[in-house]
């Protein structure tokens, strides 16, 4: 099949022809006539199966026919961070090169000012992540009544990231009358009853099965006899120089993590850069444009760029621990052995990372290969008793501490009973009788008559 049978216009294929692509993927030989069609759709495919281009061509064949108004977007797509929200606009000015469409990107670390005046001369598409739209709503400088046609992309993401509420108020602000369009690489059970709140009789589309990792990618485990962190970062270091990376992205779980992993890697030469949710845009925006360029070797990044990220010929991803969710991992390695290209997947792990570990095997259902780089096993050896050394000295010196309390405690004792005493108000209990010395001694003979009748 090819994308002249799917009923797109002449201009739309010229520009997917520019674009290099002759071939429609399987999600978007299903999705993009049901789209035309204007049936509500719910799409599922795993990362890298060219889910953007499926609702993202029949939109601007949509949109070719009409008029844009000041403030009223004709069409809303919902992304949940950022970089996706940008790179679904790289893809409307590339597939859109022949329309006169107009738009607008609501993202956060941009000024409300150039937005405002994007919203005013009126657009066809806005691409938008839920607060930015959230905040211009209520500043009264957006209506949405006249939307045509939402899509909700990468939904599993938006539950992950707590956007699910968000997605919610936004339905509520929106005409009834529209068409819905639902993209997502999984489907849990919270997005299906989101698919069923907001879709009337959708066209359920699932062009491989859900959390599926691609076979072009070749999976290893690097197992880890110990938790520590500077062994962590010494095998993440020995992998990477183990292989031929041309370029690669490195996960943390942490935002603190991915910070420390690059600093790692740049001091020991290494060409790495941060990128997670709290640097500035501007900065996320010149490193991912850099490592697409190819200017920069390695990105050391959170899940922010787990998902949907088109760049498609990344070598290998490492993982520096498991992540908490399984369908993360799918995400992660789904970054590389795009587009029929062949690529290598790494993951740290520690023995007491093995629910998580157990929890990815059962996702991906198949066994992953055990790989140690040559010399790593005996200088992680090397590293264990100094590090079991430095815990033992702080333990030690943490009894210390609490040892030179214990010795404390007779001497300040009675001014701590003083405190009490002045806490009190008062010295009416100096009044009492001092407690006598010795054991306690109970009734003995002296049992009153009443307690000794029978019950």
């Amino acid at each position: 099949m090819t994308f002249d049978q799917l009923g797109l216009s002449e201009e739309l294929l010229k520009a997917v022809s520019s674009a290099g692509y002759s071939e429609p993927t399987p999600i978007q030989a299903q999705a993009i006539p049901s789209v035309l069609s204007m049936r509500d759709v719910t799409g599922i495919a795993q990362t890298g199966t060219g889910k953007t281009a499926a609702f993202v061509l029949p939109m601007i064949d949509r949109l070719a026919h009409g008029r844009s108004r000041a403030r009223m977007p004709r069409s809303l797509i919902l992304e949940p961070t950022r970089e996706l929200a940008s790179q679904v606009a790289e893809n409307f000015e590339k597939y859109g090169v022949n329309h006169k469409l107009n738009m607008a990107l609501l993202i956060g670390g941009v000024s409300f000012g150039d937005q405002d005046r994007l919203l005013m001369q009126g657009v066809d598409v806005l691409i938008a992540t839920p607060g930015r739209l959230i905040d211009q709503f209520e500043r009264g400088k957006l209506l949405l009544t006249g939307v045509e046609m939402l899509c909700i992309d990468e939904a599993d993401r938006m539950l992950d990231m707590g956007f699910i509420p968000d997605i919610e108020k936004i339905c509520k602000m929106l005409p009834p009358r529209r068409q819905t369009l639902l993209f997502s690489a999984t489907m849990p059970p919270e997005i299906s009853k989101l698919a069923s709140q907001f879709q009337t009789d959708p066209k359920r589309i699932e062009a491989s099965r859900p959390a599926q990792t691609a076979d072009t990618i070749t999976q290893y485990k690097v197992e880890l006899s110990m938790n520590d962190h500077k062994a962590r970062r010494t095998a993440m270091r020995r992998v990477i120089e183990s292989r031929d990376v041309k370029n690669g992205i490195v996960f943390c779980n942490r935002k603190s993590e991915v910070d420390i992993v690059a600093k790692s890697l740049s001091k020991h030469g290494h060409d790495a850069a941060p990128i997670h949710g709290d640097l500035p845009q501007a900065y996320r925006t010149q490193t991912l444009e850099k490592f697409r360029n190819g200017e920069l070797k390695l990105l050391v990044a959170s899940d922010v760029a787990a998902r949907g990220l088109d760049i498609p010929d990344v070598g290998h991803v490492f993982n520096y621990s498991p992540p908490p969710n399984s369908d993360d991992y799918v995400h992660r390695i789904g970054r590389t052995g795009r587009a029929g290209r062949s690529g290598e997947s790494f993951t740290l792990v520690c023995p007491e990372d093995g629910k998580l570990w157990d929890a990815v095997l059962k996702r991906v259902q198949k066994d992953v290969e055990t790989f140690m780089p040559e010399g790593l096993e005996d200088e992680l050896k090397a590293l264990g008793p100094s590090s079991s050394s430095r815990s033992s000295k702080s333990s030690s010196r943490g009894k210390e501490k609490s040892s030179s309390r214990g010795k404390e405690r007779p001497e300040n004792s009675s001014n701590r009973e003083k405190s009490r005493k002045s806490d009190r108000g008062g010295n009416d209990f100096d009044l009492l009788p001092p407690a006598p010395a010795g054991p306690v001694v109970g009734l003995g003979d002296h049992v009153p008559a009443f307690l000794q009748r029978p019950v």
